[in-house]
C-alpha cells in the first residue's frame, strides 16, 4: 500500500467482512488463545462477533493501548507488529530510503542485547543503525562473522545457551558460548585467585602447621598456595591478586579486571562475636531479594566449589548467596567469592588449622573448576571425582 493510499476503515463489532477472518488469524498468531476465535471453530468467522471483541480488547490491553474493542489503525500496526517472533525472519538494517523492520522479534532482539550489555537505545522495536551496531558487535564476542544481520547462525549461537534467555541468564552469554566451543582442559586456561588479608582476629587455636596465629590471611593464602600448585601442574596459568588489608575495593576489581582470567575465585574466613556460627558458604554476583542471577556462571562455579568442599571437610554447608558487590559485580569474569568456615568457631577452626584439611579444600576447589568446564555426560557427582581423575581431562602436554 502506497503511503497516499487512504487506511482500510477500523472493524468493530457486528461488521461483517473478509478482513475479519484475517483479524482472526493475526490475533491467534499474536498468542490470544480465545474459544470461538479460529475461523474454524464458528459458522460464520466473518462476523466480527462478541468473541473477537473480546479477543482484540485483550490485545489492545496487553500492549498498552487504548482499550475500546475496535480494530483501528494503532491496533492493526500492533497486530502486525506482533506476527513475528525472534527467528522467524532474517534481521538486518535497510537498505537507503527503505523502511526499517519492525516487530516483535525486533523488541526480543533489542532486549536480549541490553541486557547483554550491547545496546544502549531504546527498546522500539525497530532495527535501526543502533540495533545494527549492537549485532556486530554480539557477533564479534562470539566469534561470527560481523554482518550485523540477526540470521539463523546468530539465532542457533543464543539458542545453545538458553532457548529463553532471561535478564539473568543473558548477562553472561558470551561465557556461556566461550564454555561451549572450548575443550574439558583446564591446560591453557586462565584462572584468577585473590586471598583474605585478615590479621586482626585470630582463633583461638594456633597453625597446626607453623604453630602461629590461625588468621584469614594465613589459611587463606596457604589454601590459595595449594590450588595454584595444583592448577599449575595441569597446565592452568595463574594469577594472584594480591593486595595488602584496607585496600579499597576499587584497587582490587582493577586487578582482577586486569587478569583477563576466564574465572575468580576470592579466598576469606570469616568471624562472628557469636561463636556458634559456624560452615563455609560462596558467593556469587546475583540479588538475594529477588533470587535473579546475574552470572549464571559464577552461580554455577559457586554452586560446585561450596558443594565440593563441604562434601570432602566437614565444614557445614551455609549456602550459595547472590551479593551485588563491587568485586562481584564489576569484574569482567565470573567470580566467586568463598567463604571457607567461621574462625571464630572452635569447629571451624579446628578442621581450617589442620593443613592436611586445607589440601583436602584446595583439591576440592581444583576439580570442582575442572568440573565447570566438563560436558554432562563427563561429569560425576558430587565428593566423587578425585585429582587423578581431573588428568584424564588434562594429558599430558
Amino acid at each position: 500500500m502506497h503511503s497516499n493510499d487512504p487506511a482500510p476503515a477500523s472493524l468493530r463489532r457486528t461488521d461483517s467482512s473478509r478482513r475479519v477472518v484475517a483479524l482472526r488469524e493475526r490475533l491467534l498468531r499474536a498468542g490470544v488463545s480465545m474459544a470461538y476465535l479460529a475461523p474454524d471453530q464458528v459458522n460464520d468467522p466473518e462476523r466480527f462477533d462478541d468473541h473477537v471483541d473480546a479477543a482484540v480488547r485483550t490485545f489492545q490491553q496487553s500492549r498498552g493501548l487504548m482499550v475500546d474493542g475496535v480494530a483501528g489503525p494503532e491496533t492493526e500496526r500492533a497486530l502486525a507488529e506482533a506476527q513475528y517472533k525472534l527467528g522467524d525472519r532474517v534481521l538486518a538494517r535497510p537498505a537507503a530510503g527503505a523502511e526499517p523492520l519492525r516487530g516483535d522479534d525486533v523488541t526480543e532482539l533489542q532486549r536480549q542485547l541490553s541486557y547483554l550489555g550491547f545496546y544502549y537505545g531504546h527498546i522500539d522495536g525497530e532495527f535501526g543503525e543502533r540495533t545494527h551496531l549492537a549485532v556486530r558487535e554480539l557477533q564479534l564476542n562470539l566469534g561470527l562473522e560481523m554482518t550485523g544481520v540477526c540470521d539463523a547462525v546468530l539465532i542457533d549461537a543464543m539458542a545453545r545457551v538458553n532457548r529463553t534467555i532471561s535478564s539473568s541468564q543473558a548477562f553472561s552469554l558470551r561465557d556461556y558460548e566461550r564454555l561451549n566451543q572450548t575443550t574439558a582442559a583446564l591446560a591453557g586456561r586462565v584462572i584468577c585467585l585473590a586471598a583474605g588479608t585478615g590479621t586482626t582476629r585470630a582463633a583461638g587455636r594456633p597453625d597446626q602447621a607453623g604453630g602461629g596465629p590461625l588468621t584469614e590471611q594465613l589459611v587463606a593464602t596457604d589454601v590459595l598456595r595449594r590450588i595454584r600448585t595444583i592448577l599449575g601442574s595441569l597446565g592452568a596459568e595463574v594469577k594472584v591478586v594480591e593486595v595488602p588489608e584496607g585496600t579499597p575495593s576499587g584497587t582490587r576489581v582493577r586487578l582482577i579486571q586486569e587478569s583477563q582470567a576466564s574465572l575468580c575465585v576470592s579466598l576469606h574466613c570469616d568471624w562472628l562475636e557469636q561463636t556458634a556460627a559456624s560452615g563455609a558458604s560462596a558467593f556469587y554476583w546475583g540479588r538475594t531479594e529477588t533470587g535473579e542471577i546475574n552470572s549464571p556462571i559464577g552461580h554455577r562455579a559457586a554452586e560446585l566449589i561450596l558443594k565440593e568442599i563441604t562434601a570432602r571437610t566437614g565444614l557445614p554447608s551455609l549456602g550459595v548467596h547472590g551479593r551485588r558487590w563491587d568485586v562481584l559485580r564489576l569484574a569482567t569474569m565470573p567470580s566467586v567469592h568463598l567463604e571457607l568456615g567461621y574462625l571464630s568457631s572452635a569447629h571451624d577452626a579446628q578442621l581450617l588449622a589442620d593443613p592436611i584439611i586445607r589440601q583436602i579444600i584446595a583439591d576440592a576447589v581444583v576439580i570442582a573448576i575442572q568440573r565447570l568446564y566438563l560436558l554432562e555426560e563427563d561429569d560425576e557427582p558430587t565428593g566423587t571425582l578425585a585429582l587423578e581423575d581431573v588428568l584424564r581431562f588434562n594429558p599430558e602436554r
